[in-house]
């Protein structure tokens, strides 16, 4: 996953039923965005790969050796 830009962050944060004008999307995005860079170099390996959405489903799941 990718640094999520003001632009994407408009609408995830009105489904969450929070609304954001420009600049506080802009804010989300200076603020989250050091901590996707820095998972940039493991993206793909995690188990949930930063979708907290399957957290349980990957944490559940046995693994096979």
């Amino acid at each position: 996953m990718t640094r999520p830009t003001p632009k994407e962050i408009r609408p995830m944060a009105q489904i969450a039923g929070v609304a954001v004008d420009d600049e506080i999307a802009t804010r989300i995005s200076n603020s989250i965005g050091p901590a996707f860079e820095g998972f940039a170099a493991i993206a793909g390996t995690l188990p949930f790969d930063l979708e907290p959405a399957s957290y349980v489903l990957a944490q559940t799941q046995k693994v096979s050796k």
